[in-house]
């Protein structure tokens, strides 16, 4: 059997319900941006999206989610600061200026999933940090641009190493991107790196979750004692950026960018 038949296709109704949930996604995302500054705590912003959620009568992605019998995942939002790559707990952590923080985020509507990222300044940081900022936000838009209907899966992830790593940064390889909609995280497994050229093509109506993490010095990740947490073996930072996007007859479509937004 072809590889991309396990990749779902996505129906006009399942569309609507996932616009629909990357809408709110991006909405709140927002919010949270706005909220992100020194003497905030993980916790207060964590607080706010849950409200946020509750408001919108919408469900979280995130809360209780348990993949490979790890501790559910406590909270609706996942806090990452300096070199926490990905899914940071969060807690009575404050911020402090020039710091950077990522925040990871995704809802339900109707049982379907909107998941997207963005990392973000605390106050005024230096210039290595925005240059990271900068890239790896680049990656992800790199990365996007691939999906359009002919392309080989693996031509996404190596836009993105290609741009990571031509600026003398690592991409994760632990951690990657997804196939998203009636499950949080469905087929395929998009690796932020690899050959051009390679897996299934891309044709219309595939919903992928695009996520870049890349980091200032290596590659290697530990784990804390969370069994969440991921940080940079070496300590350096880390900047992680994320859309959910459906490939059209014409090209990529961000669902979770809206004005404002990344």
């Amino acid at each position: 059997m072809d590889y991309a038949e396990r990749i779902p296709i996505k129906t006009r109704r399942e569309l609507d319900q996932i616009r629909e949930a990357c809408r709110h996604v991006a909405e709140i995302l927002l919010e949270l941006r706005e909220l992100v500054r020194p003497g905030v705590t993980t916790r207060e912003l964590d607080r706010h999206a849950e409200k946020a959620i509750a408001e919108r009568g919408v469900e979280s992605s995130f809360k209780g989610y348990d993949p490979h019998g790890l501790p559910k995942y406590p909270a609706v939002l996942c806090v990452s600061v300096n070199e926490e790559i990905v899914h940071g707990i969060p807690g009575s952590r404050v911020l402090e200026e020039g710091d950077i923080v990522g925040l990871d985020f995704g809802v339900s509507v109707q049982g379907f999933h909107g998941d997207s990222a963005v990392t973000v300044p605390v106050g005024k940081i230096g210039a290595g940090p925005q240059k990271l900022l900068d890239v790896s936000r680049e990656a992800l838009d790199l990365g996007i641009r691939q999906m359009v209907p002919g392309n080989r899966l693996s031509d996404i992830g190596h836009a993105i190493q290609e741009c990571a790593e031509g600026a003398g940064y690592s991409v994760v390889r632990v951690f990657a991107g997804h196939g998203i909609g009636r499950k949080l995280h469905e087929p395929p497994w998009i690796p932020n790196y690899g050959k051009p050229g390679r897996g299934p093509r891309l044709v219309p109506g595939m919903v992928f979750a695009i996520e870049p993490m890349v980091d200032a010095g290596g590659p290697e990740v530990r784990m804390l004692d969370d069994e969440w947490t991921a940080v940079t073996a070496d300590g350096s930072l880390s900047a992680h950026f994320e859309h959910t996007v459906l490939i059209t007859e014409t090209g990529p479509e961000p669902l979770t960018r809206i004005r404002g937004s990344h």
